[in-house]
């Protein structure tokens, strides 16, 4: 099976080969290689397709809920911390055009090129085989994550949130441990809020800000056991 008969099967959608290229080629590569067309204009098309299906899909599995509450749930599941948590399950990342230099800081797992690269693959959908398709991509991969654990929340900022919550309490002094691993092209991080020399909530990313964010989710998790998690 080829690397775009893999991909496609993931996604389970089948666009012709030149759209798909399309879909995949980032900006950077795009400059190294004679100013081919990127993934921009259809990534524009995509993210517009994916905000209206999504607030369809809302609009109609929460008829009670008030205008507020559906755009925190809309934010939530578009964002770039969502889409890139789709794409890195995917593994669309391997699978993108990208410039040496960009190649080289591991750009096919930041979280904005592999969001931008999801609304590309829906617009390079709609473009081949139409609006239902391209609905259908959404709402197999978008919506469920209403449900999932790592996304509750997901366009909260964490780190002010539990900022805000120590300063409250007077819990003492909180700072970030922070460790990095691996070559400088494909570097995770890790990291540990500390307040007034506890340990609480730690977290992982390929950015410092990333594995932040997640370890301040994960500590305010400590400081509510048994509470739901906030969706805004």
């Amino acid at each position: 099976m080829s690397s775009k008969e893999e991909l496609m099967k993931r996604l389970g959608i089948d666009i012709d080969s030149e759209t798909l290229r399309l879909a995949l080629t980032h900006r950077s590569y795009s400059y190294e290689n004679g100013g081919i067309p990127t993934n921009e204009r259809v990534e524009f098309l995509g993210d517009s397709i994916l905000g209206f299906s999504v607030a369809e899909y809302l609009y109609k599995k929460y008829p009670d809920l008030p205008e507020g509450d559906l755009a925190k749930r809309r934010a939530a599941i578009v964002s770039t911390r969502a889409l890139a948590i789709i794409a890195r399950d995917l593994g669309v990342g391997e699978h993108i055009f990208l410039g040496r230099g960009e190649a080289q800081s591991n750009g096919a797992n930041k979280a904005s090129i592999l969001a931008d690269t999801m609304e590309a693959l829906i617009g390079a959908t709609y473009l081949d085989q139409g609006m239902d398709a391209a609905r259908a991509l959404v709402l197999r991969f978008v919506t469920p994550l209403l449900e999932d654990v790592r996304l509750l929340g997901a366009a909260t900022d964490w780190k002010t949130v539990i900022q805000e919550e120590v300063a409250a309490k007077k819990l003492g002094d909180m700072r970030y441990q922070v460790t990095g691993s691996g070559p400088d092209h494909a570097r995770t991080y890790e990291a540990t809020l500390v307040i007034s020399d506890e340990p609480y909530g730690s977290g992982h990313g390929p950015s410092k800000k990333e594995a932040e964010q997640e370890a301040a989710r994960n500590s305010w998790l400590q400081l509510h056991p048994g509470e739901q998690i906030p969706r805004s």
